[in-house]
């Protein structure tokens, strides 16, 4: 696995590698003693090969909606009829 992330790395950070085809790739790979399955990644140009050598499982995130809800919303306007100061109306001053 060290070898393939060394590889994938080299690939990585020289762009005539980087931007090579996967014909291109193959002799160096080749070359290189590169493990079967990034040389099946490169000729298929799917990296979820890799995933078995290098240990990925597969995530999968919940699907939240970080939206305000009706709560939020209505907070805010109470908030806002609190700043401005109401009248007072005829009852409310003859109660004084």
């Amino acid at each position: 696995m060290s070898d393939t992330i060394e590889l994938l790395n080299t690939i990585g950070q020289d762009a005539s590698l980087r931007h090579a085809s996967a014909e291109e790739l193959a002799p160096i790979l080749e070359q290189a003693n590169a493990s079967e399955a990034l040389k099946a990644a490169v000729a298929a140009g799917d990296s979820s090969l890799l995933s078995g050598e290098l240990g990925n499982k597969p995530r999968f995130e919940p699907q939240i909606v970080h939206s305000p809800g009706h709560e939020d919303e209505e907070s805010d306007q109470g908030d806002a009829d609190s700043s401005q100061s109401p009248e007072p109306d005829n009852d409310t001053l003859s109660k004084r």
